[in-house]
């Protein structure tokens, strides 16, 4: 089986490295090329068009931390130009649990109701229904972590965390592995035309998260703030649910952040 891979970033390479083990031909790309990767800007039809045939595209490039002209061109024009030069060619989209703007605590599953804050995440909405109008999968990701990345973790270490308000609103993670694996799991499945959250097994309140840290390294609780309701992914408090992905045969080596918080603290650049 041949895996056609955009994005070879933090996640991507890990896929690569999955599905290499996995027994797949991966070519992977991204926007620059170099070290063995080819050279693609999602936002260019004809370099689209000029990449290897596969049985299986992945597409986890990032935005590079841009705005929305960058979410437009990645993940719109990104997806679009995809199906267009592939279309007998299933896609798996990368998204983001940022389209749920929930703020009451409930728990959110793939049917609840997706009205995201920010421009940002209607685009993710309309780069999701172009893959699955093309009979692909879109993959909702909670957020990363693993080795050498956890922002909660590297704030809570360095002094920079702060608990807002109560501490009510929940943290939704994933960690790098288990999303990868997810990966491979849902390409080998068979399944298409579908959603799934890719999320741990338990949602953590952030006073939850930081108590639980300050027992485990011996520190202080962060102080109280008022929260931030203008951070760049919206401020939400939900509790993604991954029960239609476990219900498929996946299970994620790490059910909670706290499980692998110690030994991602010693990978951590501080």
């Amino acid at each position: 089986m041949r895996l056609m891979l955009f994005g070879h970033g933090y996640l991507g390479s890990a896929i690569a490295r999955d599905f290499r083990a996995g027994g797949w031909r991966v070519s992977a790309a991204s926007l620059h090329g170099g070290d063995g990767l080819l050279r693609c800007d999602l936002a260019d039809p004809a370099a689209v068009a000029d990449c290897p045939a596969a049985d299986l595209i992945i597409h986890c490039a990032s935005s590079g931390r841009g705005g929305e002209d960058a979410y437009r061109r990645v993940f719109v024009d990104g997806c679009r130009n995809l199906a267009s030069a592939f279309p007998d060619t299933p896609i798996l989209f990368t998204s983001s649990t940022s389209v749920y703007s929930q703020t009451d605590g409930s728990l959110v599953d793939e049917d609840s109701e997706t009205l995201p804050q920010r421009e940002t995440g209607r685009l993710l909405l309309e780069a999701e229904q172009i893959v699955l109008n093309a009979n692909g999968i879109v993959a909702r990701l909670s957020g990363i972590y693993g080795p050498g990345r956890s922002v909660i973790l590297r704030k809570f270490l360095t002094g920079e965390a702060v608990i807002e308000e109560e501490g009510r609103r929940f943290l939704n993670q994933i960690h790098r592995d288990d999303a990868s694996a997810a990966m491979l799991h849902l390409a080998e499945s068979g399944i298409r035309g579908r959603i799934f959250n890719i999320s741990d097994d338990r949602s953590l309140s952030q006073l939850e998260c930081y108590e639980s840290l300050a027992r485990m390294f011996s520190m202080p609780l962060p102080p109280r703030r008022p929260a931030d309701r203008d951070r760049k992914r919206g401020w939400t408090h939900k509790r993604v649910s991954n029960a239609r992905l476990r219900a498929t045969g996946w299970t994620p080596r790490h059910p909670s952040f706290l499980d692998a918080a110690q030994s991602i603290a010693g990978t951590l650049q501080l």
